[in-house]
């Protein structure tokens, strides 16, 4: 793969984590089927270069892969989610439009210093289609969408949750980076099916135990979880962005250690403290500029060309500078109902709480100072700077922050239970690697080691 490319392809991965990626081998495809999902397939074409990419980012640490066959596996199942998903976002009326997805090329072009017609060619010289590409993009951002749009209708953080978090920040601020591995449990399973699975993650633990795979690798081989290709990994986090089921045991554990089997609503689960970090707490104050304001509003509409307005304006605004009360023109004339019965007061507001073009107009003067007439999208204002202050923040955003943290902790639970009833409900049929799905090691003194499942 040339360097060029890895630059795009690692600006792309934010969005595509199975963005095509080919190293420059100019291979003609055969376009069989590996897989059949619902009424739509994924072909081995897609599946080959899945791979590629796969092996391209574990470049260097290709003894963490597992056999290839079991590898085909997990990014054929990787590949069949992502499907199901996109299929479900189009189900829900989620819609990419060539506007959008121009606009998304158009930003991975802008990080990496190159024209759209400069990436073009950079994934051309590669092996790549662009056409492929713009596919697999518009598809990652549905899948993106779909999961937004279940955020918003099944994910709420109460007040009452933010503050046992701060509570919790205040008596310390360590991080804690985890990785995991989940032996996934249908919805509503059977004693064979909870027993089958207690075999296989009693097994994977016992494997690793016994040195015969570091986690990251008994991860990549046996996890169900979608971050099961990344070794696990879960990245670092404070103790609220932890499941409760296993925090205060967290807390107390030494890096390398692994906790489980935990059964929780997705399944089985096996956690490993990778490693501990110290976070400022509190950390500096944060204050924000604020802004006293009134204006006079002057609409530009049907009724109203732009001319007249402004003539309009520049009437009260000469008004205003022969001695003419601000509040009292803002009363008789601003044609913004909302604050002319106030005398044009908006109150207090950062300087971009209604655009940057007000803004600046804002932050140009001086208390007390009046402006000039200017042109925004509702018409033509002219504004008085009443008062500025320094508004401390701190607490709002810690607040906010903190807020946002719970939600990503709720959303991952409860999106990975969601993809996981997606996948059990859907007609799947895997054509390629039928064998390939790793069997768990068997638990010492435990029954026989548990079938291949999927497909």
């Amino acid at each position: 793969m040339s360097r060029r490319l890895s630059a795009i392809l690692l600006a792309v991965a934010a969005l595509c984590p199975l963005t095509f990626v080919a190293q420059a081998q100019q291979t003609q495809p055969v376009e069989r089927i590996a897989a059949i999902v619902d009424e739509n397939v994924v072909l081995q074409s897609e599946l080959e270069l899945a791979m590629r990419n796969i092996v391209a980012q574990y470049a260097g640490r290709e003894d963490q892969l597992p056999p290839r066959a079991v590898l085909e596996r997990q990014v054929l199942e990787r590949l069949v989610l992502t499907r199901l998903q996109v299929e479900r976002a189009k189900g829900n009326g989620i819609r990419i439009s060539d506007q959008e997805l121009n606009q998304a090329v158009a930003a991975i072009a802008q990080q990496n210093n190159v024209t759209v017609d400069g990436l073009r060619q950079r994934i051309a010289e590669d092996g790549l289609s662009f056409d492929e590409f713009r596919r697999s993009l518009a598809d990652e951002i549905m899948v993106q969408r779909l999961r937004q749009s279940f955020a918003q209708s099944r994910i709420n953080v109460s007040e009452s949750e933010v503050d046992a978090a701060i509570a919790q920040q205040a008596t310390g601020g360590r991080q804690y980076h985890l990785a995991h591995i989940l032996v996934g449990l249908p919805e509503g399973a059977t004693a064979e099916q909870i027993a089958t699975g207690q075999r296989k993650v009693e097994g994977v633990k016992s494997v690793i135990d016994r040195g015969e795979l570091t986690f990251n690798a008994a991860a990549v081989r046996y996890s169900d979880s979608p971050n099961a290709l990344e070794g696990g990994d879960l990245g670092w986090r404070s103790l609220d962005e932890i499941p409760s089921a296993f925090s205060r045991t967290i807390s107390e554990m030494s890096p390398g250690q692994v906790l489980g089997p935990v059964r929780g609503p997705s399944g089985f689960q096996l956690l490993q403290l990778v490693d501990v970090r110290d976070a400022a707490a509190g950390g500096a104050t944060q204050t924000v500029s604020e802004y006293h304001v009134r204006h006079i509003l002057v609409r530009v509409n049907d009724r109203q060309d732009d001319a007249t307005a402004k003539a309009r304006i520049d009437t009260l605004r000469a008004r205003i500078g022969g001695g003419a009360d601000f509040q009292e023109v803002a009363r008789e004339s601003s044609e913004d109902t909302n604050t002319r019965g106030q005398g044009g007061d908006l109150g207090w507001f950062p300087a971009d709480a209604f655009g940057p073009d007000f803004g600046s107009q804002v932050t140009a003067l001086s208390d007390g100072g009046i402006s000039q007439p200017f042109r925004t999208d509702a018409g033509w204002h002219v504004i008085q700077r009443v008062a500025g202050r320094q508004t401390d923040v701190t607490d709002t955003n810690r607040r906010a922050q903190v807020r946002e943290t719970i939600g990503r902790r709720k959303l991952e639970e409860e999106f990975n239970r969601y993809l996981q009833e997606l996948r059990g409900e859907a007609y799947v049929v895997l054509r390629t690697g039928e064998q390939a799905a790793p069997a768990a090691p068997a638990a010492p003194a435990a029954a026989p080691a548990a079938p291949p499942t999927g497909g």
